[in-house]
């Protein structure tokens, strides 16, 4: 027997001192220990003293982590260890002598071994089971809020410029002038990011506070009733390792458990993992066996066992762990039993339900191992980051540039003045006179924008139910160059349906299915009418085939009752009398609800016996002798069943075409109808069957346990026998083809989303048929495009084979699997993303949550562009987080994508006009926002600085108190705003033409270059209205000042009606509204105009202004008019 490190938990002070305890050589353990599974037996296997160290080392010399986990310190001897009762692990022994030895763990290990019933102590180790979404506490919010908002330089400098005005020496105007956006911005925030924590706390609450039973050895007594353990209901937050948690139908696990019992006398349970792999398919769990076989679940409080689990880690397919039945108690307190070793059952995945899956069926007893923050699920997601658009960044950019600006500006005008004086106090007075070249009314405009984009997308009729959870990123929509898709419930709706059965001579689609249901009633000896209660069925398919009818019915009769035979469904029925089909495959779900809708329906399953009922209402029994399940490897499933009536011994086997095509008989059309299901986007599985005599299973089934009970090569052995005595020359009965239902118009929105220059990936935990399926009925492959199918690399130069071959063929289609994705970024990361971001079309299989977000970052960090990421489940919640635009997909799959996404949909489909529309609109409209207000404020320093210039370098505020104030509001508000409405073509055109979306990828419409054309436009503007102001100047300073706000004023209106392409009625009344004002306020602001008005209302000042404006707005008129006719925009070629 493989030795197995034992756990024990100490009893007696005394035999804990001893150390070890005196056993017989008897071997119980002997016949399971073949079935031990083989990461178990590699995790458990000692190694004899000689060679020990050596071999344990070469056994793991390509993981140094798990050597230090599994073998660690069972190669050292901790005396001190003995005086330690809390955690206690195996100390390897030789087959003839076995001793226990316990040990303390070392704080970097966390594997654990937890007896049942563990002290406070032990339990105490371990983190809460304390579900925290929260991004701040009290202490933190506003310490991380301040430094989110001022490690922007932008924000920076307004903080220090308001801070500035405080100083006598410095103070210019109005220190309101200066605060109050700054303060009116970051209350803004605070409140937003405020209330997103508090809605954050209230769902983790519910979520922590949701009550679980626990079973109670505290208060366990003998007098309770037989087989109901004492329990008590406890929240999730207070479970802790090692509880006994008892499990009610479509109740969700709390933790990570072993599944000890539960309610089916098989001790098998189905899970659904929606939330952990993002598959909708029911997973099979197999309960400990030696729990199971206790007579109730109250036994399991006096059971005296621990469980030993490796220390945690994310992956969700592996385990591994021991489950350890200790010795009975010593009968005398001093005395050293003589007993037989503690029987040890290995424990694997199959054991194990994680947290955040949902048990499908029936009730169950789990035992906590991992809990809080080391469960699979909280391990697989990582925590949201503050997430800023691009467009952000680039003004923030800009932002310094300005600076640097307004810096040399003051240094310039002060040396041109001598630097006299106190020049270093002049040089901060001209920095604070010229800081609206970088308006704090940028951030506001920008905000409130936002706002404004996010009511738009929210109240859009034709994409309901939109929310937008992010509103700080619409423009980011508009830059998408990469889009990740989940499969399962965003571009599928996981809902299967048989399509098509093909059997050689005649084929049979949807609108024939009764045709079937025809010939099988024929064949169980009734009629049609009779058996499935249809009228006026089509004519026969007699004419189709050459055959006789009878030969043809018994065809139809033979390919129907295997597929109700082969397969792993069970029938389970509700309280109101419905039956639901549970399976680890939603195809296998299809094939039965056919077999069902054509008159033959599964009533009955178990391990040993299936029962059917035929169409005309008989019951047929068949008796289960073998089952050869399927695997990702074997790509088939194979059963070898007894008719009861008949005694005949059959064996079926389904699975995919490529296997199967070289088991069956040779036939010349099974290839061809598989390629054309393939294009239809079908799954394809083959159906066959093998008739067989008693003998000859008889002899199957020695040459079977032979196999089965080597110690070396069982498994292949056991295939060998398989292959050789059953999978020879099958029968092809016929082929059916399963469609998973896509989502609507999934079709047509990828084509768009391609077309717009939208690199288009599918990251799924699927299979790689099944996706390879997908991609090709989604048309996410074009007709005749090469699919590369990457899987199983094991080896260094195998990945390299592969990366060269792409890079030369980057028109194909890239199908991955997640290993080959892991051993490709482990080796060669960087060439990989180079070679897959050229790539028109990347499918990634069997990739973990995290496997996704790692991409997803990758792609971001490497290429530089905006990645796009959608998907439906809770495993896509990393993927949409580590996504510059995450959008979730409120689904069958639950709302927590949805929640977590920066922008929730209710259809696929919807992305389109998200995108190619809203996020079109949003970023061209805030970059004109953007420079516009930047354009406003360089205008009015620039005016500032030649004034200082002419009045020998003096730094003294052209304009000051409520001009400046109502300059940056009440006068160039509302216009400037309304540019948020501009469009510069209509939905239907955006829409019609993606190619428009292809052009704002290339980010010219804010750059460096538009940048630098609008602060050339500044300054001749802003140095025309001054100069001319100064050349028409009257007696008095006053008027220069009336002269020129007016100039300016007027110019900015003009500007903005220059800017705008489509005029909104809000456009035309902001415009109106704003004159109008402006005319009032110069009744009311004496000081810088005339107290009476005389000045402002007589002819001269009329013809002045005109002058004065005319100069600086006409020759961007026509620079406009010109370019429209020499270089004229896309879109506009369009109109």
């Amino acid at each position: 027997m493989s030795e197995i490190p034992l756990n024990t938990f100490g009893r007696s002070r005394k035999s804990r001192r001893a150390g070890y305890a005196p056993l017989h050589n008897g071997e119980p353990g002997d016949e399971e220990d073949g079935e031990m599974h083989a990461s178990v037996r590699a995790a458990a296997s000692v190694n004899r003293k000689g060679k020990r160290r050596e071999r344990d080392r070469g056994r793991y010399a390509d993981d140094p982590e798990e050597e230090a986990t599994l073998l660690g310190d069972a190669l050292h001897e901790e005396d001190e260890a003995f005086e330690d009762n809390v955690h206690v692990e195996p100390r390897r022994e030789t087959s003839s002598q076995r001793s226990i030895l316990s040990r303390k763990a070392k704080s970097s290990d966390k594997s654990r071994t937890v007896p049942f019933r563990p002290p406070e102590k032990l339990q105490s180790k371990f983190p809460p089971n304390v579900i925290r979404n929260q991004k701040y506490n009290v202490f933190t919010f506003l310490p991380l809020v301040f430094y989110e908002q001022f490690k922007f330089f932008f924000n920076l400098y307004f903080l220090l410029v308001a801070l500035s005005q405080f100083v006598p020496a410095l103070k210019i105007g109005f220190i309101v002038t200066y605060v109050a956006p700054l303060a009116f911005v970051l209350t803004v925030t605070m409140g937003k990011e405020a209330y997103d924590d508090y809605k954050r706390n209230l769902r983790d609450r519910e979520a922590n506070s949701q009550k679980y039973l626990v079973l109670d050895h505290t208060e366990y007594s003998t007098s309770t009733p037989e087989g109901l353990p004492h329990t008590r209901s406890v929240p999730s937050s207070a479970l802790r390792v090692g509880d006994l948690v008892v499990l009610e139908k479509n109740q969700r696990l709390p933790a990570d458990l072993v599944l000890l019992r539960t309610s089916d006398s098989s001790g098998t349970c189905f899970i659904r993992t929606d939330q952990l792999d993002g598959e909708t398919d029911w997973k099979l769990r197999v309960a400990v066996p030696a729990c199971q076989k206790l007579s109730s679940d109250r036994e399991l409080l006096t059971v005296d066992a621990e469980i030993y689990a490796d220390a945690p880690i994310k992956d969700i397919h592996t385990f591994i762990g021991t489950f350890t039945i200790n010795s009975p108690p010593p009968l005398l307190e001093d005395d050293v039993p003589m007993v037989q070793v503690p029987t040890v059952e290995p424990l694997t995945a199959e054991n194990m339900l994680w947290a955040n899956t949902v048990l499908a069926a029936g009730t169950a007893v789990g035992f906590v191992v991992y809990t809080g923050a080391e469960t699979r699920a909280v391990m697989n997601t990582s925590h949201p980051e503050t997430k800023v658009g691009l467009l952000d960044l680039e003004i923030n950019r800009l932002a310094k540039i300005l600076c640097a600006v307004t810096f040399a500006l003051s240094l310039v005008l002060v040396a041109l003045n001598g630097f006299r004086g106190p020049w270093y106090i002049y040089v901060f007075r001209f920095l604070i006179l010229f800081s609206s070249i970088i308006p704090i009314s940028l951030r506001v405009n920008l905000d409130m924008g936002k706002t404004v984009y996010a009511h738009q997308i929210m109240n859009d009729s034709e994409i309901p139910d939109t929310i937008v959870r992010t509103s700080t990123l619409p423009e980011e929509l508009g830059r998408i160059e990469y889009l990740l898709s989940d499969k399962t419930g965003t571009l599928t709706q996981n809902e299967m349906e048989m399509k098509k059965l093909h059997m050689g001579t005649v084929s049979y689609g949807f609108d024939s299915m009764d045709e079937v249901a025809h010939q099988l009633a024929v064949a169980f000896g009734s009629s049609s009418e009779q058996g499935h209660g249809r009228q006026n069925s089509l004519a026969t398919g007699v004419q189709l085939a050459s055959r006789g009818r009878r030969d043809m019915s018994s065809r139809v009769h033979d390919v129907v009752l295997s597929l109700a035979l082969c397969h792993n469904v069970t029938p389970v029925y509700n309280d109101d009398g419905t039956v639901t089909y549970q399976a680890s495959s939603p195809d296998e779900v299809a094939i039965v609800k056919w077999t069902e809708s054509v008159g033959l329906r599964l009533t009955f399953r178990d391990r040993t016996r299936i029962e059917l009922q035929t169409p005309s209402g008989a019951r047929i029994s068949f008796e289960v002798l073998d089952i050869f399940p399927f695997t990702s490897e074997s790509k088939r499933m194979g059963i070898v069943v007894r008719d009861s009536q008949t005694g005949e011994v059959t064996f079926l086997q389904k699975g995919a075409d490529v296997v199967m095509a070289k088991i069956v008989q040779r036939n010349d059309w099974l290839e061809e109808e598989c390629a054309n299901m393939a294009r239809e986007g079908l799954r394809t599985l083959v159906m066959a069957r093998r008739r067989m005599s008693d003998q000859a299973y008889a002899h199957f089934k020695e040459q079977h346990h032979l196999a089965s009970i080597k110690l070396e090569g069982r498994n292949e052995a056991m295939t060998t026998v398989v292959a050789e005595l059953l999978e020879r020359d099958l029968e092809l009965l016929g082929l059916t083809g399963v469609e998973d239902k896509l989502q609507d118009d999934v079709k047509s929105t990828l084509e768009l989303l391609r077309n717009a220059g939208i690199k288009i990936w599918m990251l799924t935990g699927d299979k790689i048929e099944t996706a390879t399926c997908i991609a090709i009925s989604t048309k996410l492959v074009s007709r005749n495009q090469y699919i590369h199918q990457v899987a199983k690399l094991k080896t260094s130069d195998e990945a390299r084979d592969q990366l060269e071959f792409l890079q030369n063929k980057l028109d194909c289609c890239l199908v991955i699997d997640g290993d080959s994705l892991q051993l490709c970024l482990n080796l060669f990361k960087n060439e990989f993303i180079e070679i897959a971001t050229k790539l028109s079309a990347v499918v990634a299989c069997r990739c973990s949550p995290t496997q996704k977000a790692d991409v997803a970052r990758l792609i971001r960090k490497h290429t530089k562009k905006r990645v796009c990421c959608i998907g439906d489940g809770g495993n896509d919640v990393s993927m949409i987080q580590a996504a510059d635009v995450g959008v979730g997909i409120v689904g069958k799959e639950g709302k927590q994508a949805s929640l977590a996404a920066d922008f929730s949909v209710t259809q696929f489909s919807y992305l389109t006009k998200l995108l190619l529309w809203h996020g079109r609109n949003s970023y061209r409209r805030s970059a004109k926002l953007a420079q516009f207000v930047i354009h406003r404020g360089l205008i009015i320093s620039v005016m500032q600085a030649v004034f200082s210039s002419i009045f020998y370098f003096a730094p003294i505020a052209l304009y000051q108190g409520w001009l400046l104030v109502g300059y940056a509001t009440a006068y160039t508000m509302a216009p400037v705003f309304s540019l948020v409405l501009d469009r510069d073509v209509n939905e239907d055109l955006a829409l019609l033409y993606p190619e428009l979306y292809k052009e704002l990828t290339k980010g010219r419409v804010l750059s460096y270059k538009t940048f630098f054309m609008w602060l050339m436009i500044s300054v001749y503007q802003g140095a025309a209205i001054m100069l001319m102001s100064l050349v028409l100047f009257e007696s008095e300073f006053l008027n220069i000042v009336s002269i020129s706000f007016t100039a300016l004023i007027l110019n900015e209106l003009i500007m903005v009606a220059l800017e705008i392409t489509t005029w909104h009625v809000y456009m035309v009344l902001s415009e109106i509204a704003t004159l109008f004002i402006y005319a009032i306020s110069m009744a009311f602001l004496p000081e810088f105009f005339d107290a009476d008005l005389t000045f402002v209302i007589s002819t001269r000042f009329v013809w002045k202004v005109a002058v004065i404006v005319a100069i600086s707005a006409s020759p961007l008129y026509i620079i406009k008019l010109i370019r429209s006719r020499v270089a004229p925009a896309a879109s506009s070629k369009l109109l």
